[in-house]
């Protein structure tokens, strides 16, 4: 069962309602013996309706008071082009068939606007979105782009601008490791750590997987960072992170949580794999680890129930480890 859009809207109406009435105590709070804990959005939704504005329903809902936020509804909430929502790389994007002539000229126009848009923006829009979440007791500690690495330089230098803006404290991608010298060179003049996130191909040497990757783009840059997916470095190398990220704990931009039987094995409701959740959790609240623990939904959900009921279990989960 999904919750649907009249759902969103009643719980839109009692969040009003008791903003109304002044109840600042039903503003989230995630942030558990010390450790934040957020969320990865809207990756973490299953498709659910994902606007500014539904989110902060949903983390409110789930309360979880920190995000990881992808920039696709950040921009489209300022209005930006629909080809905002394909993420902010300029490459025209083909499908299984060539493009036409006519669909890569339509695609490049439509580049070419979104460009434009996102150079004439003032950063004090996206400082108007961190008040509007802050407000609302989010923080938006990360800013997720796609397809960072085939922006060109302008555009790059916004997306560091704008994650300033919104008061991240990094921003998150998925890109080849080769490509980390250039983004790297942006962190480095921007001072923004970018953390890099892992799978679990530990023979692509283009990939995150194998431990060599990180140590490759840390070297390229002191600003370039690891978002470790402890689901997937367990099932991979079938050992916990616990002592790489021990050692590379300064590098460390967030950690991704979710369950997963080991050997590559399926994701798992939490508690029923093999990942040392458990373990990495008490880590970061020992060490007091400042950078965010962030649930990733990925596992099915069960039938009978809903995706917003299964990240709240995901967010007690984290609350009993850390609090119990």
């Amino acid at each position: 069962m999904e919750i649907t859009r009249r759902d969103i809207g009643k719980m839109a109406l009692a969040g009003l309602a008791g903003s109304a009435t002044g109840l600042a105590a039903t503003k989230p709070n995630s942030n558990f013996g010390g450790v934040q804990v957020g969320i990865n959005i809207p990756y973490s939704l299953h498709g659910m309706p994902s606007s500014a504005d539904d989110l902060l329903v949903y983390l409110a809902q789930v309360n979880v008071n920190a995000a990881e936020l992808r920039s696709q509804p950040i921009e489209a909430f300022l209005g930006a082009p629909a080809a905002a929502a394909r993420g902010v790389g300029e490459a025209p994007v083909a499908g299984r068939t060539p493009l036409t002539t006519e669909q890569e000229a339509a695609q490049k126009a439509e580049i070419a606007a979104l460009k434009k848009w996102r150079l004439s923006r003032s950063m004090n829009e996206f400082k108007a979105f961190r008040k509007k979440y802050e407000d609302a007791g989010v923080k938006i500690q990360i800013v997720k782009f796609d397809k960072i690495d085939s922006a060109s330089d302008e555009v790059i230098d916004y997306c560091f601008q704008m994650s300033k803006a919104l008061g991240a404290v990094a921003i998150s991608c998925e890109i080849p490791v080769s490509k980390t010298k250039r983004l790297g060179a942006f962190a480095t003049k921007h001072e923004l750590m970018v953390g890099y996130h892992g799978h679990g191909n530990l023979t692509n040497p283009e990939a995150f997987g194998r431990l060599g990757a990180w140590e490759q783009a840390f070297w390229y840059s002191k600003y370039n960072g690891a978002n470790v997916d402890i689901g997937h470095f367990f099932a991979s190398n079938g050992f916990s992170p616990a002592d790489w990220i021990k050692e590379n704990h300064t590098r460390i931009t967030h950690v991704h949580l979710k369950d997963r039987k080991k050997n590559m094995g399926e994701g798992m409701p939490w508690g029923q794999g093999d990942t040392p959740l458990k373990e990495i959790l008490l880590l970061m609240k020992a060490e007091k680890y400042k950078f965010q623990a962030t649930i990733e939904l990925e596992y099915p959900v069960p039938e009978g129930s809903n995706t917003l009921a299964e990240i709240s279990k995901c967010v007690k989960f984290c609350k009993d480890v850390l609090e119990g």
